[in-house]
């Protein structure tokens, strides 16, 4: 199940949180997230106690910091959103750096840069340390509805082979002399993904034909069938609980 290959978020390793079954990791990361949500914004040390937590577990990670901040780029688009927030939210106004700003407004934008971001870096720990294999066998461990599972299965392994299709009609396009350089060459681009979604719905033919031939009859087979015992349920569940206390801390002080 899943790609027969480690995707670049995963960072090979052997430390304790490599070594938790991804269906603990994947409860720790989903609970942790909501623990973080449900936490007042006014509460800006508990977001500082979070982000500790979580470089407590990248260091158990051996996960480098710059690995770390790389990927959190992935979040550019919600931080210009955030910082759009005090312009445009109606309410008391206040100045920042000589400019008049919204109250509520920057307490909208730390909401959204705050949990936003701390959401990320957990994703990304989780990402790092468990092969995407292993989440979908963690998925299914947990009872996600096995369609669900079979489809995010297939859209790992074959999102790269679409990737290398795109790539192969680009470098035929360029050895022709084709360089979009404008509006006008917006149409060979649309024939051009017309043609990548051919090609990919005709391989997704044969790919079903393939599996049909071979016995497929609505579900994948369970290659490993993973369990955790109760220490690693302990130990996956260290962050969570803790992410708790510190929320708990937060709407009573």
């Amino acid at each position: 199940m899943g790609a027969g290959h480690a995707h670049k978020l995963y960072r090979h390793g052997h430390s304790p949180v490599h070594a938790l079954p991804p269906h603990t990791k994947l409860v720790a990361v989903f609970c942790f997230v909501v623990v973080v949500v449900s936490t007042p914004r006014e509460a800006v040390w508990a977001f500082g106690l979070y982000a500790l937590l979580l470089a407590a577990v990248a260091v158990a990670a051996r996960v480098p910091p710059g690995f770390l901040l790389k990927r959190l780029a992935i979040e550019v688009p919600f931080v210009a959103f955030a910082f759009l927030m005090p312009f445009v939210v109606p309410g008391e106004q206040t100045t920042l750096l000589g400019v008049s700003v919204s109250v509520p407004g920057l307490w909208d934008a730390w909401n959204v840069l705050a949990k936003g971001t701390l959401g990320v870096a957990a994703s990304v720990l989780l990402a790092a340390t468990t092969e995407l294999r292993a989440l979908l066998l963690g998925l299914q461990r947990l009872r996600l509805p096995p369609l669900l599972v079979q489809i995010a299965s297939f859209m790992i392994r074959y999102g790269d082979v679409i990737t290398d299709e795109m790539r192969r009609m680009s470098v035929a396009r360029r050895s022709r002399g084709f360089e979009a350089k404008g509006v006008r060459h917006w149409g060979v681009l649309a024939k051009s993904a017309g043609a990548l979604f051919i090609r990919s719905y005709e391989r997704g033919e044969r790919v079903h034909l393939a599996m049909v031939s071979r016995g497929y009859a609505g579900s994948m087979p369970v290659i490993d069938e993973v369990t955790a015992t109760g220490a690693q349920w302990t130990r996956a569940a260290a962050l969570p609980l803790s992410a708790l206390a510190v929320c708990l801390l937060g709407w009573t002080l």
